[in-house]
Order: C-alpha cells, then sequence, then structure tokens
C-alpha cells in the first residue's frame, strides 16, 4: 500500500529498532511507495512511511531491493556531496564514502554481507542515516 511520506523531524530523529519477520507488510508498503515516488525518490527507509523499523529499500537499476537490518560495517575513501530527502525540503552537505560493506537480511530474512560502490553505496549511507536517527 502506498503510504504517505512522513515529515516529522522528531519521528525522523528517532533510532529504528530491529525488524522481524512479523514486519512484512512493511516490505511491500516501502516498495508501493517507492514505485509511486521513483519520479523523486531512489531509496527509502521505513521511518519515511511512519513504521520506526530498521528496513530500507535501493533502487538498483530497474531492481528496487530491500535491506533489512541494515548495518554499515566498512567504509573507504570518504568524499564531500550535497543530498535531497523526500522527507526535508531543500539539501544538505554530507560526508559519504566510495565503498561500504554491508550486513543485512533480505526479505525472507536471509542473512547476507556484500559490498557495495558508487550511486549505489550513497543511497544506502542516506537510507541507513534514517535508521540511526540521524536527519540529513
Amino acid at each position: 500500500m502506498i503510504k504517505p511520506i512522513m515529515r516529522d523531524t522528531q519521528f525522523l530523529a528517532q533510532k529504528a529498532v530491529p525488524a522481524t519477520p512479523a514486519d512484512t507488510d512493511v516490505l511491500t508498503d516501502l516498495r508501493d511507495t517507492l514505485q509511486a515516488n521513483t519520479d523523486r525518490c531512489v531509496g527509502m527507509a521505513a521511518n519515511m512511511i511512519g513504521i520506526n523499523k530498521r528496513i530500507i529499500i535501493v533502487q538498483m537499476g530497474v531492481l528496487p531491493v530491500i535491506l533489512v537490518n541494515p548495518q554499515i560495517v566498512r567504509q573507504d575513501k570518504p568524499y564531500q556531496t550535497t543530498e535531497g530527502c523526500l522527507s526535508l525540503t531543500g539539501e544538505r552537505p554530507t560526508t559519504r564514502y566510495e565503498t561500504i560493506e554491508v550486513t543485512y537480511q533480505d526479505q525472507a530474512f536471509k542473512p547476507h554481507r556484500q559490498a557495495f560502490s558508487g550511486w549505489i553505496a550513497q543511497i544506502i549511507q542516506h537510507e541507513v542515516d534514517h535508521c540511526e536517527g540521524r536527519i540529513i
């Protein structure tokens, strides 16, 4: 189901709690909401649709990929950039890393560890910041 975008900065500043298999409806809602906003959005965190769970979705080419309980475990090659956010107006400066390694679970809650780089790494970092309650 397509959900409204959360804009309450106090809610967005909360650290997300781990997701469990009971949260599978959130995966569908994130996928539907991202698809409805693809003209202006390349990733979302569950708190952006009002659910304080550690779940993100990232548009990787034509496929939206869900990462449940993502944790960035390695970061290399920092750089400065500016980013916008569907939940906030304007753009803000931030530090990102060219290459990251992430542990996460897929939508079946199977664990993974994977390296990402470039644009996909930047999107993941932005969405993980949402999970950490870091408003950028």
